[in-house]
């Protein structure tokens, strides 16, 4: 009896609202949710979901906490540099709600492994910073009729969609192709302010409650500058042809189009060749990596150094990341600079 009435007071300003109440608070604490990515936006994600009670949450990170991740990452300090994201932040989130249950994945999600991190979940939520994790998910989610919810943030603004598999467009009515490598901006290049990963982030969780309890939501990408006060709804059609939510082309899942990874054997680097290939501006990438640390361009190889690593990039895309034998760490500074 002692033990209800206090989760019924650590809930209590839920259940007071009309869109929740006890019998929601209930469904929630029966919920299962699967945060993927452990940045700026998982780590708002996972905070509000364990302090709403949500009955079990898996996060998923493959990187640990950098000095630079301090300045948006709100569940770490400077105790936990070098800890795995995913360890550190459940190792936090359990002092906050020890009656639910958090895992921790420390692991590359790909796609020998994203249909049984997610198995059995009620909601996967995006907290990743790259677009072919994005289309990998969007590829298992579709497959096994999990909802999920896109975010995403970089410089001042971000966006975000909830995709009911069978009711809404998917991902990729929205994205039809992979952009190429070196296209889109990461926050390692082009920076993020602190306050918007946690406006996309917090409208995230929303949804996901509103998800999770059944309720009605807003299918529509939502984009929001923070800096200029910008907000915008726009309504997405589903496209009759989509490879995923219509052909079921499940071209990510299958491993048809995921990126190749090759240790070089005695060089202590690793070979990192993109799904999509094409011809990268050095020019304008080089503007870029300037700000993060020493480059070198001739006219097929552009060399960058950053700290005790040396990435060699090629017009296609294709790089050679020495200074490490380890897969995961290649491909986060690949993913970091280059863009995945």
């Amino acid at each position: 009896m002692g033990n209800h009435k206090k989760e019924t007071e650590r809930y209590s300003r839920h259940i007071l609202l009309k869109e929740i109440g006890e019998e929601g608070q209930v469904k929630l604490s029966k919920s299962s949710v699967v945060i993927i990515g452990c940045g700026a936006l998982g780590n708002t994600i996972a905070n509000n979901l364990v302090r709403a009670g949500i009955g079990e949450i898996k996060i998923i990170d493959r990187d640990i906490i950098e000095m630079n991740n301090l300045q948006r990452q709100i569940l770490f300090d400077e105790e936990d540099l070098g800890l795995p994201k995913a360890w550190a932040a459940v190792k936090k989130l359990q002092k906050v709600n020890s009656k639910i249950k958090i895992k921790a994945v420390v692991e590359d999600l790909n796609n020998t492994n994203i249909e049984g991190i997610i198995k059995g979940a009620d909601l996967v939520i995006d907290g990743t910073d790259n677009m072919e994790t994005r289309f990998l998910i969007n590829d298992a989610c579709i497959k096994h009729k999990i909802p999920w919810i896109y975010g995403g943030a970089i410089g001042t603004h971000g966006m975000s969609m909830s995709i009911i598999p069978n009711n809404t467009p998917c991902f990729r009515c929205v994205f039809q192709v992979l952009p190429e490598p070196g296209v889109l901006p990461t926050c390692d290049i082009s920076g993020v302010l602190n306050t918007i990963p946690s406006i996309i982030a917090s409208i995230e969780s929303t949804e996901a409650l509103k998800i999770l309890l059944g309720k009605s939501i807003n299918n529509n990408l939502l984009i929001y500058d923070v800096w200029a006060h910008d907000f915008q709804s726009v309504k997405i059609k589903k496209n009759n042809e989509c490879e995923c939510c219509v052909k079921h082309n499940f071209e990510f899942l299958n491993a048809e189009k995921k990126t190749r990874i090759t240790l070089l054997c005695g060089e202590n680097a690793v070979q990192i060749t993109p799904t999509k290939t094409g011809i990268l501006s050095f020019e304008s990438l080089a503007q870029k990596l300037q700000k993060s640390g020493n480059v070198k361009m001739s006219r097929i190889i552009l060399r960058f150094t950053v700290d005790s690593y040396q990435i060699n990039i090629f017009k296609s895309g294709r790089a050679i990341v020495y200074g490490t034998n380890d897969e995961k760490t290649a491909k986060s500074l690949y993913a970091k600079y280059v863009g995945l």
